[in-house]
């Protein structure tokens, strides 16, 4: 066996067990859901004005659920993709084959990251669909180039999920290391920013405003390295979002690329140097 084979047979097990159906069907009725969100009713008050049906009304429709939810789908799929198969018992069949547990760790990355690459891409090309069919202006370039970048953040959490998968004894030891880490990058570290923010400077922000550095902390973020990336390659992705500009070159928004890719290796590496030690 090898890395291909190990990466299709971990695919095909995500098709046999309905796995990849369901998440298909829940992405695409998610995707639907937003891109249909700009056909309903105003449920406030306002000028009388109406935002356009556009390609970047439905990026800020997707913006935050991506961030969100996409991180989320790609650990629950793989968070027990190997340390299910050694508590299982099955582990010992797969290196038997013979595989090296190197090529295990890569072969179930890849596998668990094309059924979150297949989901996305079905509930996005639903997204698209209805809004080329209905928008006032869809430009299908950006959002095909918002569709990749998704992918790629969601790489990085099923690599964090199968580190972790690799790397840890049991599901629970699994699920509790990634998920920790799910809540640190979607919640903690924005209350991390501000108590540092506020033991450094108080409650006044300096006037020139704060240092580069404290911006590429907040860039080591993945999901603020995945807005950043966003921002780079569609500039018109600048419009929905905010963050101060920066004159450091490791503060640029291009520095989102590297920070993803980091996130994706270190994950896989330390999973991978856990598990040449373990006795399966």
């Amino acid at each position: 066996m090898s890395l291909a084979a190990v990466f299709r047979k971990d695919f095909e097990d995500a098709v046999r067990s309905k796995s990849l159906l369901v998440s298909v069907l829940l992405f695409g009725l998610f995707a639907a859901l937003l891109a249909a969100l700009q056909f309903f009713p105003t449920l406030y008050i306002d000028d009388g004005s109406t935002a356009p049906a556009t390609t970047l009304a439905l990026l800020n429709s997707m913006r935050q659920p991506a961030v969100f939810f996409v991180p989320l789908f790609g650990l629950m799929v793989a968070y027990d993709t190997i340390v299910g198969e050694r508590e299982s018992g099955s582990i010992r069949l797969l290196l038997g084959l013979p595989n090296s547990r190197r090529e295990v760790v890569l072969g179930k990355f890849l596998g668990r990251t094309s059924v979150v690459a297949v989901a996305v891409l079905a509930g996005y090309a639903v997204a698209g669909g209805i809004a080329l069919a209905t928008y006032e202006s869809f430009d299908t370039a950006v959002f095909t180039l918002f569709t990749l970048l998704t992918l790629v953040y969601g790489a990085v959490y099923v690599a964090i999920a199968t580190g972790f998968s690799a790397g840890m004894r049991s599901r629970l030891g699994a699920f509790v290391g990634a998920g920790g880490l799910y809540f640190l990058f979607i919640i903690g570290w924005d209350i991390g920013l501000l108590l540092l923010q506020l033991a450094i400077y108080g409650q006044d922000i300096p006037e020139a405003g704060l240092p580069d550095w404290f911006s590429f902390i907040g860039m080591l973020n993945p999901s603020t390295a995945f807005m950043h990336a966003a921002r780079t390659v569609i500039p018109a992705y600048r419009e929905i979002t905010f963050y101060p500009e920066a004159s450091a070159a490791y503060a640029q928004g291009w520095v989102g690329f590297p920070i993803l890719a980091v996130w994706i290796v270190l994950p896989l590496a330390f999973g991978y140097v856990r598990f040449r030690r373990f006795d399966v």
